[in-house]
Parts: C-alpha cells; sequence; structure tokens
C-alpha cells in the first residue's frame, strides 16, 4: 500500500483530493502561533503550500491545515512534549485548501520572550524522505485504526498512544530516535 492509498478520499472527509502537494527540498514552511495555538505568523512557503493568503491564516487555529488521517495521538505527544518545553521532531500530513495533501518533517519548539515566558510555538517544516514516509503511512494507519474504533475519542486516542509507548518500549528507543531511524 502507497502513501497516496492511504490518503485518498473516503467517507470521512469528501474534501479530500488524494492528490499530494510537493515543495522544494530548500524551502522551509515556517509558522508561529500564541499558546492558543492561533496562528501569528506564516511565511510565503506555507502561505503556498497551504494554499491560503496570509489574511486567512493570521489569527486561525494552525489545526487550519490539519488533516482528518492524521492521528490525533500524534499530536497529544507533539503537546505533551512541548508542554514539557521540549522540541519535537514529527512526519506530519496535512490539508491544503483545496483538499490536496502535504507531508512535512516538523521540528517544533516552544517560544519564549526576553524574560524567558513562554509565549508561543515556532515551527519549520521540511521536505521529508519519501522511504520514511513510506514506513510512517502504515503505522499511522493502525493508529488511526485504534483511534476510530472507539466511539469515545479521548479513549480511542489514548488507546493509540498507548500503542505508539508500547512500540518504543519494545525497540528499547526514545521517540526522537525512532523518528530519526526512519
Amino acid at each position: 500500500m502507497s502513501h497516496s492509498d492511504v490518503l485518498s478520499p473516503g467517507p470521512r472527509d469528501r474534501t479530500l483530493t488524494g492528490v499530494e502537494r510537493f515543495f522544494d527540498a530548500d524551502e522551509v514552511i515556517v509558522s508561529k502561533t500564541d499558546l492558543k495555538g492561533r496562528i501569528t505568523y506564516a511565511n510565503r512557503v506555507f502561505q503556498r503550500v497551504a494554499g491560503y493568503s496570509e489574511a486567512e491564516l493570521m489569527g486561525a487555529p494552525h489545526s487550519i491545515v490539519r488533516h482528518p488521517d492524521m492521528p490525533r495521538c500524534v499530536f497529544k505527544l507533539l503537546w505533551d512534549t512541548l508542554g514539557a518545553g521540549q522540541e519535537i521532531f514529527a512526519y506530519v500530513v496535512n490539508r491544503a485548501r483545496n483538499g490536496d495533501h502535504y507531508w512535512v518533517f516538523a521540528h517544533v519548539t516552544p517560544s519564549y520572550d526576553v524574560n524567558g515566558r513562554l509565549v508561543g510555538y515556532h515551527s519549520s517544516r521540511r521536505v521529508p524522505e519519501r522511504s520514511a514516509i513510506d514506513k510512517v503511512v502504515p503505522l499511522y494507519r493502525t493508529l488511526l485504526d485504534i483511534e476510530n474504533r472507539h466511539e469515545d475519542r479521548k479513549q480511542g486516542m489514548n488507546e493509540a498512544f498507548a500503542t505508539v509507548v508500547g512500540l518504543l518500549t519494545e525497540k528499547g528507543i526514545g521517540y526522537d530516535e525512532f523518528v530519526f531511524s526512519l
């Protein structure tokens, strides 16, 4: 099964096109958010790839580009890590305004003011290696299946999160080591 097969339009979201967008390897998608995840900065690469104007993105929740095939447990891991004041790397599939999708290798960090007070988050996204995406897609599909088995979304997310933790424990590695091994 290819990464395109997993992300084809389906009953969950009719607005998906199944078409993958790409950006150049030397480009970086950059965004900043406030503490509530509302976009405060979006570079032109982000605007172009996501298909939104700067005016549409400013103040919008960063979830505006969330693809429904992205497991919620990955975002739980992301927010738990950021909440602990640490940076995180993750492979993420996003949805463009028109329903196309694009993969990124994201590096998200907490942002602090001059007094050391947390004021938001900074995300830089690069073009991911295709081989890593080919490995991530089956894992994400499994996690989504676990999440979707439950009527209670939180229970499903927590079970999928426990699956990720179990996988890492079984391999004897941390999350960052796992991500960089793909």
